[in-house]
């Protein structure tokens, strides 16, 4: 079946894509202003600011990306309060909902259903200090704000909110799926010297590498070089995805999506990596040279 498409509108307050900017889609009843600090005092002063809603602090530090989950009755007053008190964020993103829809219990199962999504993500800091118990919501009301959700999820990522995305995957099983296997074609990364060989699927432009491939278990690049790599690979060490091995590999123990070929090449190789002349098809092609095929296959 094919995937519905959804139609976002994103409208730049102030004409910079930067800045404070509002979120809608169509039929769907949420509103997301997103307010850098910079711009707090005028986007504090919109109508939305002053509903019930929940809102992020989402701020990015030496030590990472660091958010923040609340509920509020009143979001002008409760994040200015904040912003007297807490000095390292410098986004804040109001969601609330058209006719001020949304009563203190919707706004409190959001907070605790938010906050479990970003613990499940572990892409940053939670800064809240205690876990809410959320609220109890009859079976209609949980089924629209599970809607709600859902909606909100597709948004945030598009207005640069990854907080909350998790990059492990399920299973894959092209083999065992002939249907999606032009769909997902499959892709190796070997590094016969060091005994390690990787399996990836591209799937909805994410190159997912498989649990059970292998990886360097540490980073052995420059550490000033590739940087944002070296980090990454040292997070997912430190959260599982990565399993170390006494002869200085390890095994993703997750499926895990990469943006890029060259992320996932880098994170495998820890190094630097080429991962277009890296990657090879089944067909012994590099992940450059099957694009390419594709590409000419789409020309008349």
């Amino acid at each position: 079946m094919a995937t519905l498409g959804r139609s976002l509108e994103l409208y730049f307050v102030d004409g910079h894509p930067d800045g404070m900017l509002t979120a809608e889609v169509f039929n769907w009843t949420g509103h997301v202003l997103r307010i850098p600090r910079t711009q707090l005092a005028e986007g504090l002063s919109r109508p939305q600011a002053k509903q019930t809603g929940v809102y992020l602090l989402l701020g990015q530090g030496d030590t990472g990306a660091s958010g923040y989950i609340g509920e509020t009755e009143n979001m002008s007053q409760r994040i200015a309060q904040h912003a007297r008190e807490k000095d390292w964020w410098d986004i804040a993103v109001l969601i609330t909902a058209s006719g001020d829809a949304l009563h203190k219990a919707h706004v409190k199962y959001l907070e605790a259903r938010l906050l479990e999504a970003a613990s499940a993500a572990k892409n940053g800091i939670v800064e809240n200090g205690n876990t809410p118990l959320g609220a109890s919501l009859n079976e209609a009301a949980t089924a629209n704000m599970e809607s709600f959700l859902e909606t909100l999820h597709m948004i945030l990522p598009a207005i640069k909110v990854d907080f909350f995305q998790t990059r492990t995957r399920p299973s894959i099983n092209v083999s065992a799926q002939p249907q999606i296997s032009h769909a997902a074609p499959r892709f190796v990364l070997q590094l016969p010297r060091h005994g390690i060989e990787a399996s990836a699927v591209l799937v909805d432009q994410e190159l997912v590498v498989q649990a059970g491939s292998g990886v360097r278990a540490k980073w052995v690049g420059d550490r000033k070089h590739a940087s944002n790599y070296r980090k990454l690979h040292e997070e997912l060490s430190d959260g599982g995805i990565i399993s170390s091995k006494d002869n200085g590999c390890a095994t993703f123990t997750q499926n895990y999506a990469f943006s890029s070929p060259s992320a996932a090449a880098a994170i495998i190789c820890g190094r630097s990596e080429n991962g277009r002349t890296a990657w090879k098809s089944a067909d012994g092609l590099t992940y450059a040279q099957w694009e390419a095929q594709k590409l000419e296959e789409t020309q008349p």
